[in-house]
Parts: structure tokens; C-alpha cells; sequence
């Protein structure tokens, strides 16, 4: 295990009887940078995460953290990280000093030290006004900063985020995650779960999971460019009815609807000229089709549905040799 790198996975896997949660997964997070696994629920992204943390023993293969092995030095692992769901393991009945103060206890830190370290914990998070407030009172938002301080009450080395604004508005998930930007820049290395493929775009690397495998990962700027096909947005009118009729002419690999407009991947952009015929020929009026560049969502999409194909080529394979 190198010691230039936070987290490494090797061929991790888990499995509950004969379900497979997590199959055979490898990634790298270097010291101080920010990794996201994204993919829908069920993935096994917090299957995942709970092996490196862990809470779970893998089934095979090989996990470390800050260079302690997941299987076999579990409490030294979960002494060097924080961890933060999207359950937020936080106690209703105490205030939002009284949670901070009793996580910096349980984690052992002195008198002095923890004094002064939730001070600077309530500061950092806003949570200033707040701070003799039951934490049953506290908006949604109020409770995700405090689950944060919580996590990070010992100072960790590492910091794992589950789901962690799931449910939060836009504006308050922005804001949490300008506070991971300034533990990052601090030296401290983050592994979240996300199915928001906006937040993914907060992260140096992402791995994209899907059935339990990872079936991608790069930054997302270089995700982007090895999306399979071409994407192309078109507008027109009858939206609905349009991308049925997309969705059936050869050579398209998917089409969604994307706001009021039409994203549809094509193995070739020299498709244009047979969409628009399809969609006129069905009294369908096109205002523009043009070639835009992918958002994460697109990504995923198509490399979903590459995945898809790709295993039923497989078992008609399998189903030839039998």
C-alpha cells in the first residue's frame, strides 16, 4: 500500500449470501484530494463505503486507509477518519454545543483541546447563533453543518461523506460544500457518495458505479470526453411523442428530456439530417438541432446503457456456446 495515497481499493468486493453488493472495485484517492462515487441507489456506494470504513469485512480483496488495512486494523482505520451520513447521527434532545462537545469526548480529546476545538467548529460551520439551540429545532440545513463539525470534531485525516445532502436544497448543499473545499485545502482527503450528478462536479476524481461494479473513472472533464457517441439537443415542438420516435431509429443510443428540450446520444452526428426527416416526416416542427457538450448526466446515461448492451452481446454469447 503506498503511503502517497489516502484510500486504495483492489478488487474489493462484498457479498450478502448470493447477492453480490459490491463487485470486485478498485480506485486510488491520493492524500488531500476529493473522490466521488456516483450512481443511483443500490449501486453499492455505501456498501463500499462501509468496508473502507470498517463497519463492514470485505468478502475479497483489499482495502487501506491512511495505510491501515480495512480487515485487519479496523480501529485504527476508524481512528483516523470521519464519517457522516445522511441520517445524520446526530441527538435530538441536546443542543448544538451538547453533540459537538460529546463527540469531541468520545473521541478522547482533553479538556483544553476540546474547548477551544468546538469553539473553532462552531464558528467555521455558522453555527454561532445556534449554538444553545435543541437539535430537533434546527432546519435541515443547520443539522447537515452540524453532523459536519461532528465528523471532524478529532481532526481526521480523512473524511468519509455518505449521502450527506441528500434531502438539502441547492443553495445550502452549495454552501457545504465550499466547508469540504476548505477541509481539502487543509490537507484533509474526502470520500463522498453522491446520486446528484451536479455535486459530482465538486470532486477531483469520480468513479461512477453501477450493479455494483465501477464501470468508469476520471476527473469529470475527462469523463465527458470519452462519452460514447455524440450528443445532440434538439427543440422541438410535441416533445413527448418525438422521443418515442427517437428512441427507434437506428444508431440512437439514447434520448431523454432535458427541461423542455431533447438530449439525444448517436453513434454519429451525421445522424442530424435522419433525425430531423423522422421528426418532420411526423408533423413534428424542429426549431434547431445542435451538437452541445455532455453533462455528467449524459455520461452516466450513456455508459449505463453501453454497460446494458454489452451484457446482453455476453449472454447471447454464452446462450450461442450452450
Amino acid at each position: 500500500m503506498s503511503v502517497e495515497n489516502a484510500v486504495e481499493a483492489i478488487d474489493l468486493s462484498k457479498k450478502f449470501g448470493d447477492f453480490t453488493a459490491v463487485d470486485r472495485v478498485s480506485f486510488t484517492i491520493p492524500k488531500g484530494e476529493i473522490f466521488g462515487l456516483l450512481g443511483p441507489n443500490g449501486a453499492g456506494k455505501t456498501t463500499t463505503i462501509r468496508m473502507l470504513c470498517g463497519l463492514l469485512a470485505p468478502t475479497s480483496g483489499v482495502g487501506s486507509v491512511m495505510g491501515f488495512d480495512v480487515a485487519n486494523q479496523p480501529e485504527k482505520v476508524k481512528a483516523n477518519l470521519g464519517y457522516m451520513s445522511q441520517k445524520f447521527s446526530l441527538y435530538n434532545d441536546l443542543t448544538a454545543f451538547e453533540n459537538l462537545d460529546f463527540y469531541a469526548r468520545i473521541y478522547r480529546l482533553p479538556g483544553k483541546t476540546r474547548n477551544s476545538r468546538t469553539d473553532a467548529l462552531i464558528e467555521m460551520s455558522g453555527l454561532k447563533d445556534h449554538r444553545n439551540e435543541l437539535t430537533a429545532n434546527l432546519s435541515g440545513a443547520w443539522r447537515q453543518r452540524l453532523a459536519l463539525a461532528c465528523a471532524i470534531v478529532h481532526e481526521p485525516p480523512m473524511l468519509f461523506l455518505d449521502e450527506p445532502t441528500a434531502g438539502v436544497d441547492p443553495v445550502s448543499r452549495r454552501e457545504f460544500w465550499s466547508l469540504i473545499y476548505e477541509l481539502a485545502g487543509r490537507g484533509v482527503s474526502v470520500l463522498a457518495t453522491t446520486h446528484y450528478m451536479d455535486e459530482a462536479e465538486y470532486c477531483n476524481e469520480i468513479g461512477l458505479m453501477y450493479q455494483a461494479r465501477l464501470i468508469a473513472r476520471d476527473d469529470p472533464d475527462s469523463l465527458k470526453e470519452k462519452m460514447p457517441g455524440t450528443l445532440l439537443e434538439i427543440e422541438c415542438d410535441h416533445p413527448g411523442q418525438a422521443i418515442d420516435l427517437l428512441q427507434d431509429i437506428p444508431g440512437v443510443i439514447d434520448a431523454a428530456f432535458h427541461g423542455i428540450l431533447l438530449h439525444v446520444i448517436v453513434e454519429d452526428e451525421a445522424l442530424q439530417g435522419r433525425l430531423r426527416e423522422a421528426l418532420e416526416e411526423n408533423a413534428i416542427t424542429v426549431q434547431s438541432i445542435e451538437r452541445v457538450l455532455p453533462s455528467l448526466e449524459d455520461v452516466f446515461v450513456g455508459m449505463v446503457d453501453a454497460e446494458n448492451r454489452d451484457g446482453l452481446r455476453a449472454e447471447l454469447r454464452q446462450g450461442g456456446e450452450e
